[in-house]
C-alpha cells in the first residue's frame, strides 16, 4: 500500500487551503482504489456560514473531497500519462447524501476508478464510522497544466 501524506498530496494536486479538503490518501490498488481521509473540524471556513448554529459540512464539499482523493492517487504517480496534468471535474451522476457530516467526524473517502484515460470515471463513497454519508459517480478529464482552454 502506498500512502500519501499532506506534503505528497500538495505536490500532486494544486488545491490549497481553504480548498484542500483531504489530509491523507492510502492507495490500495494503483490506478484502481484508494481511501482518503478528511478530519472535519469546526475551524473549517465554510462552517461560519453553513448553518452556524448547527454546522453541517456541505455535500458539495464531500463530493469535492472524493474527487481530490482520486486526483491525488493518479497524479502522485511519476508516469508519463499523469505528468504535468490536472484532473478537471466534468460531471457527476447519482449523487446522494445519506447522513450529515459534523465537526469532529472523520470522513473516509473510498474511490474506485471505473474508467481511466483522457476522460475518466470513478465511483466515490464517503463514510463516517462505517456509515455511508455520501456517494456518487464522477467524471474527470486529464488536461495539461499549461492548457489555456477548457477541456
Amino acid at each position: 500500500m502506498r500512502v500519501l501524506d499532506i506534503l505528497a498530496i500538495r505536490k500532486a494536486i494544486p488545491h490549497r487551503y481553504p480548498f484542500l479538503l483531504i489530509d491523507k490518501v492510502e492507495v490500495l490498488e494503483e490506478d484502481k482504489k484508494a481511501v482518503g481521509t478528511k478530519c472535519v473540524t469546526i475551524n473549517e471556513p465554510f462552517f461560519a456560514g453553513h448553518f452556524p448554529e448547527h454546522p453541517i459540512m456541505p455535500g458539495v464539499l464531500i463530493i469535492e473531497a472524493l474527487a481530490q482523493t482520486a486526483a491525488a492517487m493518479l497524479l502522485s504517480k511519476d508516469a508519463p500519462e499523469f505528468r504535468d496534468k490536472l484532473a478537471v471535474f466534468m460531471g457527476i451522476d447519482g449523487a446522494k447524501f445519506r447522513s450529515p457530516v459534523l465537526p469532529g467526524m472523520v470522513l473516509k473517502l473510498h474511490i474506485e476508478i471505473l474508467r481511466l484515460g483522457r476522460v475518466g470515471k470513478f465511483r466515490g463513497e464517503a463514510y463516517v464510522e462505517g456509515k455511508l454519508a455520501a456517494e456518487g459517480e464522477m467524471m474527470f478529464a486529464l488536461v495539461d497544466k499549461t492548457a489555456k482552454e477548457a477541456p
